[in-house]
């Protein structure tokens, strides 16, 4: 029997690879090898299973990252951890582009979209705050945050290692900033 996460596993990997219309109870019977009864038995439906996979979505790329970040000892060391996770999976730019497409067709996954945004937006204001930089630190989560969307979003994508470099470039003018003020 399949497990209800290799169920959404199985949906983010289609939907990463193919976007939203290839998220079907056949694609997905097909690519784990089972029947239509084993999803069943952990979906009420299509519209359940979308709930489940937007509800995973959620769950895997933005509170399990803020999690692990949490026992980092200040705002810095949280953010830079927080930048090494994200660019540290390189199937993420893939799902991000389908989800958010997805979520112009969709006001479900649309309202999923928008509730991710502000709790990664809001995590990331959060640490900014502690940075004690001379700039406004809710600006500046955004400007963090609208790098990676734009990364992923230009075609071809920007590369994980030049948005590591234009992090790190942002960064250490925030650090000159610091060591200036002193």
């Amino acid at each position: 029997m399949v497990s209800r996460t290799e169920w959404l596993d199985a949906g983010l990997e289609l939907l990463a690879a193919e976007g939203a219309p290839a998220v079907t109870i056949e694609r997905l019977t097909g690519a784990l090898g089972v029947t239509k009864g084993s999803y069943y038995h952990h979906f009420n439906g299509a519209s359940g299973y979308k709930a489940a996979l937007l509800e995973y979505f959620e769950a895997r790329n933005t509170t399990r990252l803020i999690d692990a970040v949490e026992d980092g000892r200040d705002a810095n060391v949280k953010l830079q951890h927080l930048l090494r996770l994200v660019l540290a999976d390189p199937d993420s730019a893939a799902l991000e582009i389908a989800v958010r497409a997805w979520a112009l067709q969709d006001s479900e996954v649309r309202a999923a979209q928008e509730r991710v945004d502000k709790a990664r937006t809001a995590y990331l204001k959060k640490l900014c705050r502690g940075l004690g930089a001379d700039v406004d630190p809710d600006r500046f989560a955004q400007l963090l945050y609208l790098i990676l969307i734009g990364a992923e979003q230009v075609v071809p994508p920007i590369g994980k290692r030049d948005v590591r470099e234009i992090y790190d470039l942002v960064l250490r003018l925030i650090d000159q900033r610091l060591i200036d003020q002193s």
